[in-house]
């Protein structure tokens, strides 16, 4: 971890980036930023009805993340070792981008073009890619109701704009895991396999995929 101030784990519904993120910042002391989709008042109105509340629930998002990067990152507790948030601000137009109609999303990616020149850049990107199925497994299985409509069509399109989103980025370190034959939460070999793979060595620019 000596190599990064700056960590994010991201990935696709139910890839599970936030209990990832819980357990490296819990064993190295890091300076945790977990997404507060919770406080977000249109998310369960936005499953219930997406077409009336898509760009409220996005630009809430969007605020949200905003807030959080410029307010917590800066200002990192000194008996902390690095910084580990459990998503990228640009994650809100890549969401936006399947959720929001054409209008909508050309006004939305007006704004955030505007916003993301401030915001801080990862030292190490970690993409957690799991299959379709696992994914809705997952989400099944940790039982938020307002979750428990969400499709394939809707999570194959969201993995779709993540891989379109690393491939055009040339000037980030980026760490693709295939975690879809590990279970890092319930096996402790599988955990450590992950750990040491994010923090055994210094990433080049670029994507490094790996498989367990």
């Amino acid at each position: 971890m000596e190599h990064y101030n700056y960590i994010v784990i991201e990935g696709n519904i139910g890839a599970g980036k936030t209990s990832l993120a819980k357990m490296l910042a819990e064993e190295y002391q890091a300076n945790l930023l977990l997404e507060k989709f919770e406080d977000n008042p249109f998310l369960p109105k936005f499953y219930k009805n997406p077409d009336k509340y898509a760009f409220h629930v996005e630009l809430s998002f969007m605020a949200t993340r905003y807030q959080q990067l410029v307010n917590e990152l800066p200002y990192q507790n000194l008996f902390k070792t690095f910084s580990l948030a459990d998503f990228f601000f640009s994650k809100s137009l890549l969401f936006a981008k399947i959720t929001l109609s054409e209008p909508e999303f050309r006004l939305y990616r007006q704004i955030f073009n505007i916003i993301y020149k401030s915001i801080p850049r990862p030292d190490l990107y970690v993409y957690l890619h799991m299959d379709v199925d696992r994914l809705l497994e997952n989400i099944h299985h940790r039982g938020r109701e307002y979750e428990q409509e969400l499709d394939r069509g809707y999570l194959k399109n969201l993995e779709r704009e993540y891989f379109d989103y690393l491939k055009q980025q040339n000037n980030m370190r980026i760490l693709i895991l295939d975690m879809n034959k590990i279970d890092f939460i319930k096996n402790d070999p599988d955990y450590h396999s992950v750990k040491n793979t994010i923090f055994k060595k210094k990433h080049p620019t670029g994507i490094s995929r790996y498989i367990f």
